[in-house]
C-alpha cells in the first residue's frame, strides 16, 4: 500500500515509534519559529536547558505581537529576543517586519521539512506542502536543542477538492466550510490533507489560508501536496532551488476521505462566538457594519490585499465605518506601494496598518461597546477583540472591502455595480531581507540583555502521593485558551510569570488567581473542572504556566484539546478526563476533591484513576491517558525536572 504525503514526510523524519494511528512517535525537526509573545519563555527555557547553540536547521524569532510596545516590558522583551538571537545562533526578524506566518512562508518554508512553532497557526506552512505543527514552548525549546518532537501517530484525513471557486468566492470560505463540516471539537490526533483535481486552481496563498484556520478544527495540521504550483511559488520569491514534488502514492490510504465541491460554495462568515458558527454571508446581507479590519496570518498576502485595493480603488468608506488594513509583511507592502494600490487604499479612506498580529490577538483597534466588527483573521472568541460585548464575524477580503463600502454586510452574489477583483499571481515578488537579522558564526561573546520584568522559568515540584484540595472553579465547554490567559494589553507580562498568573481566568472568575493563590500557600492543590473541548485555540504554554504556578495539579475536563494538553503534562498537571461525561455534574465548585494514590497510579501506568469527592461522598471513575515519556514528566513535576 502505497503512502500519502503526511506519512512520507514522517517517515523521512522519524526518530522512534510507528506511523500506525494511535501510538506515540517522535520526529526530527528541521525548523523552528516563534512570536514574542510566546518567544521569550521558549528561550528562557531553552537557557535554562544548558545548550550552547542551536542545533536544528533554522531557528527564527519573530517580532509581530507586542509591536505597539506600550510599556516597557514589550520592549525589554524584544531587546532580550534580539540579544538571545545573536548569542545562540537564532535568525532575528525585527518589529515592523511582518508577521511570523506570512513571513515564513515568503523567506523559509520548504517543501518536505518539519517545522514547529511556538504559536498555533504554524500550520500556515503546509500551503508549501511541510508538515508544520504548532506546540508550546517548552516542546520548541527542546527541537531548537536537537530533540524530537513527539505527537501521537495522526489519523490522515483526505479533503477531496472538486470544482473551482466561482467569483467572490475565496479560500477563507473554503476553509469556513471544513469548519462547518468538522467544527472545532472531536478531531484530536487528525491531520487534514488536501488533494483533488481543484488543487491547480488554488495558488500557494490560497493554500495557506485553507491550511492557516485548519489549526480552528483542532487538529495536528494541515498540508497540501508540494507540486508544480509550489514550485511556481518559490521561484517567484527567488527560492526555486528549494522546491521538491511530494504527492500521495496512487494507492494511499486515508482513515476518511470527504469532498469539498468549489463550485457549491458560497460566500461564508463565522458568526460569533466561534470560528465554527458558520453562516451564509447573504443570511446576514443589510446588518450593519461598523468596523472593518483586513489582514492577519489568515488573509495578509499580496494577492489578498491587491484584491481589496481594486475594490476599493474610487470608492469611499462608508462615514460610519472604520476600516483597518494590515499587510502582511514588508513584501506586501512594499508591492503595494509600488503598483499605487497603498494610495487607492488611502484615498478611499482605509487606515495603514503596521504589518504585525495587531487587531487579531486584541492589543490594539479594539471596537466600540456593543459594534459589529467585520474581520478576515482566523479567531472571533467572545472579548477577544478587547471588547467583550462586540460582536465579530470572520470573512474573506473581498467581502470585508464591501461592507467598508456600504456599511453594511452585502451579498456579493448579488452585486452588479463593482466587478469581482480577480488578481494574478505575480511571476517575481520583491524580496526585503533588510529586517531579517542573522547572527554571527559564533555568538558566545553576544551579552544577553535582561530586562527587569524577565524571569527565570518556574519550575513544579514532583507529583505528591495524594492530590487534596478543592474544585477551585469549574467552567463549561469550549474554555479557549484566551478564557485562561487574556491577551490583549496583558500580553506584555509574558515573561514575568508571577505578575501574569494575577490574570488567570480574569474574565470567567475574577477571583480565581487570589483563592488558587491562598490555597496553594495553605499547602492544598488546586482542581479545575472543565466541559468540551478545555484548552482549544491558541498554543500559548501560559495557560499551563500560570495555572501551576498557582499551584493546579490537576485539570478534569470531557475532553482535552491537543497542544494544551501536551502544555500541561509539561508543567506536571495531570490531565484527566471524565469517564462518564455525566459525572460532571456531580461536581460542584468548591468541592473537596481527593486523589488518593495519584502517584503510585501514575507510577503503574494505570489509565483509571479513582476521584472522590469527599464534599458528596460519591466516587468518580476518571480516565489518563500517557505515554511511558509523559508518565516519567508528570512524576518528576514537568519536563524541565526531566534529561532532555
Amino acid at each position: 500500500m502505497g503512502l500519502n504525503v503526511v506519512q512520507k514526510i514522517l517517515r523521512d523524519h522519524l526518530v522512534s515509534g510507528t506511523l500506525t494511528p494511535g501510538a506515540e512517535l517522535a520526529i526530527r525537526i528541521d525548523q523552528t519559529l516563534t512570536q514574542d509573545a510566546t518567544g521569550t519563555m521558549a528561550y528562557l527555557q531553552f537557557e535554562a536547558m544548558g545548550v550552547h547553540r542551536v542545533r536544528n536547521e533554522l531557528a527564527v524569532s519573530y517580532v509581530d505581537h507586542n509591536t505597539v510596545q506600550v510599556g516597557f516590558e514589550n520592549s525589554d522583551d524584544h531587546a532580550y529576543l534580539q540579544s538571545v538571537a545573536a548569542h545562540y545562533g537564532i535568525v532575528f526578524s525585527k518589529a515592523g517586519n511582518g508577521i511570523c506566518h506570512q513571513l515564513h512562508l515568503e523567506r523559509f518554508g520548504v517543501p518536505g521539512k518539519t517545522l514547529l512553532g511556538s504559536d498555533s497557526h504554524t500550520p500556515t506552512g503546509g500551503g508549501l506542502g511541510m508538515i508544520a505543527i504548532g506546540a508550546g514552548g517548552l516542546d520548541v525549546a527542546v527541537a531548537m536543542g536537537g530533540g524530537p518532537f513527539h505527537l501521537t501517530a495522526p489519523k490522515v484525513i483526505r479533503i477531496e477538492l472538486t470544482g473551482k471557486l466561482r467569483p467572490w468566492v475565496t479560500a477563507k470560505d473554503a476553509i469556513l466550510k471544513v469548519l462547518q463540516m468538522f467544527s472545532t471539537k472531536g478531531n484530536v490526533g487528525c491531520v487534514f490533507e488536501y488533494g483533488g483535481p481543484a488543487l491547480k486552481t488554488l495558488n500557494v496563498p490560497e493554500r495557506a489560508t485553507i491550511t492557516n484556520m485548519g489549526a480552528e478544527c483542532g487538529v495536528t495540521t494541515s498540508v497540501f501536496p508540494s507540486d508544480e504550483t509550489t514550485r511556481a511559488f518559490l521561484e517567484a520569491q527567488g527560492r526555486g532551488d528549494v522546491w521538491r514534488e511530494i504527492l500521495p502514492d496512487p494507492d494511499a490510504a486515508y482513515a476518511r476521505t470527504v469532498t469539498v465541491d468549489l463550485d457549491a460554495l458560497e460566500p461564508l462568515a463565522a458568526a460569533p462566538h466561534s470560528p465554527d458558527n458558520i453562516v451564509t454571508v447573504a443570511s446576514l446581507a443589510g446588518k450593519r457594519v461598523d468596523q472593518v479590519l483586513i489582514g492577519s496570518c489568515t488573509n495578509s498576502s499580496f494577492t489578498d490585499l491587491k484584491a481589496v485595493a481594486k475594490l476599493l480603488k474610487g470608492q469611499t468608506v462608508h462615514p460610519d465605518v472604520s476600516l483597518g488594513i494590515a499587510p502582511g509583511s514588508r513584501q506586501v507592502l512594499t508591492m503595494l506601494a509600488a503598483d499605487g494600490s497603498v494610495t487607492d487604499l488611502l484615498a478611499a479612506g482605509a487606515r495603514l496598518l503596521e504589518n504585525a498580529c495587531g487587531f487579531c490577538i486584541g492589543n490594539s483597534l479594539s471596537p466600540a461597546s456593543d459594534a459589529v466588527s467585520l474581520r478576515t483573521n482566523n479567531r472571533n472568541f467572545e472579548g477577544r477583540s478587547g471588547t467583550k460585548s462586540a460582536r465579530v464575524y470572520l470573512v474573506s477580503p473581498p467581502v470585508a472591502a464591501l461592507a467598508a463600502i456600504h456599511g453594511r454586510i452585502v451579498d456579493p452574489l448579488l452585486m452588479t455595480e463593482l466587478k469581482y477583483p480577480r488578481v494574478a499571481m505575480p511571476k517575481h515578488f520583491e524580496g526585503d531581507d533588510a529586517l531579517l537579522i542573522k547572527p554571527p558564526a559564533d555568538g558566545a561573546s553576544v551579552a544577553v540583555v535582561r530586562g527587569p520584568n524577565i524571569g527565570d522559568p518556574p519550575r513544579n515540584t514532583p507529583l505528591p502521593g495524594a492530590l487534596a484540595g478543592a474544585a477551585t472553579i469549574k467552567v463549561g465547554d469550549r474554555i479557549t485558551t484566551d478564557h485562561i490567559m487574556p491577551a490583549g494589553a496583558r500580553l506584555k507580562f509574558r515573561s514575568n510569570i508571577p505578575a501574569y498568573a494575577q490574570f488567570v481566568f480574569e474574565g470567567v472568575d475574577p477571583e480565581f488567581a487570589q483563592r488558587a493563590a491562598a490555597a496553594r500557600d495553605a499547602g492544598r492543590h488546586n482542581f479545575i473542572i472543565a466541559g468540551e473541548s478545555y484548552g482549544q485555540g491558541s498554543s500559548r504554554e501560559h495557560a499551563a504556566l500560570c495555572p501551576m504556578f498557582l499551584g493546579v495539579r490537576a485539570v478534569i475536563a470531557k475532553s482535552l484539546e491537543r497542544i494544551h494538553t501536551a502544555n500541561l503534562i509539561n508543567v506536571g498537571i495531570l490531565p484527566l478526563t471524565f469517564v462518564n461525561p455525566a459525572d460532571y455534574d456531580r461536581i460542584a465548585a468548591g468541592d473537596e476533591l481527593l486523589l488518593a494514590g495519584a502517584r503510585a497510579e501514575i507510577e503503574a501506568g494505570k489509565n483509571r484513576l479513582m476521584l472522590v469527592n469527599t464534599t458528596r461522598k460519591i466516587e468518580i471513575p476518571l480516565a489518563v491517558s500517557l505515554t511511558e515519556r509523559q508518565q516519567k514528566i508528570i512524576l518528576a513535576g514537568g519536563l524541565l525536572n526531566t534529561e532532555h
